[in-house]
């Protein structure tokens, strides 16, 4: 039975352009996802996500084991007929918010024990438990479960911590049930430190997985600290399977991170952005609610193709969102996410065109170009 595949098409430097063939169809990378928590990207119908160009969307396990429950959303067809989303989800394996869950739950060699924040209920996230949610949920890619340590330069704790995301790493593994098309990732952890990250990737790389996961990043590490680990750590990284940086990032992070040979990326930026009134664009962030924009008859971008863009001024957008009008910030996230996926689109032709560097020269001059002049 064939898992996911990945196949490397092209390379420049150590950027990679490539393709993963899953159940649920392909996907071209490098890719972004958007994030889907609670089985939606907000603001955003399915059939709007797929005219951005995305091709598949991350869904939380800690919220759907939670609301509505695994064992409903399999009893209803799994995720993707619940959300009416033909094409491949990443789940996460809830240690991430399970984890922020500081006063709320208990940490052992055996798992961990949290209180819902919902409701107060107390339930035992183990990896094998973690494993077989996603299972119910049909997921097409599945997250081992790993400890999240909090932003820390303590050198025994993150060296704990990573050890024990090693052992439940393999207890993931020996849970997960091998289907055709479908795919299981290791989460390298060990903070900033390169020794720990290569003992982390060369432990997981033994065990064997689908993919492979960089965690523990954009945790308020300045971005060339996280640039640095990425230097150190994807040289033993391998060379055949996908690498996903998790909840990365801003777009110069997501250019950054893909000249060094990253593959997937997941944010919550593009969506929780559009819903406080800023819009990303080719030369830089602006946030729409500024009274700059209150009389201007220009789109957010004339370079871009979505319904914001196309059929829609930045005076209206500014009023929308000045008047707490729902459309605002739909219309907004849609930006974004086109945003995003463009951008995506824009890296994968210039690795195949072998001009990656200039690629990033431009947008580098373009994102400090400042916004258009006021009208």
């Amino acid at each position: 039975m064939k898992p996911l595949s990945y196949q490397v098409l092209g390379l420049d430097g150590m950027a990679r352009l490539g393709k993963i063939e899953t159940k649920h169809g392909t996907i071209d990378t490098p890719t972004f996802m958007p994030v889907g928590t609670a089985g939606t990207v907000k603001a955003m119908l399915p059939s709007s996500l797929i005219k951005t160009g995305s091709q598949v969307v991350l869904g939380n396990t800690y919220h759907l084991m939670l609301r509505p429950g695994s064992d409903r959303i399999k009893g209803l067809g799994g995720l993707h007929q619940f959300m009416n989303w033909p094409g491949p989800i990443l789940t996460d394996s809830g240690g991430f918010q399970v984890m922020s869950l500081s006063k709320l739950r208990t940490l052992s060699e055996t798992g961990v024990v949290f209180q819902s924040h919902i409701d107060g209920k107390k339930y035992n996230l183990t990896p094998e438990v973690s494993v077989n949610i996603q299972q119910k949920l049909d997921s097409t890619i599945t997250m081992q479960l790993d400890e999240c340590p909090a932003h820390t330069t303590d050198k025994q704790v993150i060296e704990k911590s990573m050890l024990m995301s090693l052992r439940w790493a393999e207890r993931s593994k020996d849970s997960f049930i091998n289907r055709q098309g479908y795919g299981l990732f290791g989460i390298v952890q060990g903070g900033t430190f390169e020794d720990f990250r290569e003992q982390s990737i060369k432990g997981l790389a033994n065990i064997g997985f689908h993919g492979y996961a960089i965690g523990g990043l954009a945790v308020g590490e300045p971005q060339n600290t996280m640039f640095e680990v990425l230097d150190g750590l994807i040289p033993h990284m391998p060379e055949d399977k996908p690498r996903y940086l998790m909840g990365v990032g801003t777009p110069s992070d997501i250019v950054g991170a893909v000249s060094r040979g990253v593959d997937m990326f997941d944010c919550v930026l593009p969506t929780r952005s559009g819903r406080t009134g800023k819009a990303y664009t080719r030369r830089g962030e602006i946030n729409i609610r500024n009274s700059r924009h209150a009389d201007d008859p220009r789109p957010i971008d004339n370079q871009c193709e979505c319904p914001a863009c196309t059929d829609y001024s930045r005076a209206y957008i500014h009023h929308l969102v000045k008047s707490n009008e729902i459309l605002g910030p739909m219309l907004l996230t849609w930006h974004n996410i086109q945003y995003y996926q463009d951008l995506m689109c824009a890296l994968r032709k210039s690795i195949g065109n072998n001009q990656l560097a200039n690629f990033i020269s431009r947008f580098y001059d373009e994102q400090n170009s400042g916004d258009i002049e006021i009208f």
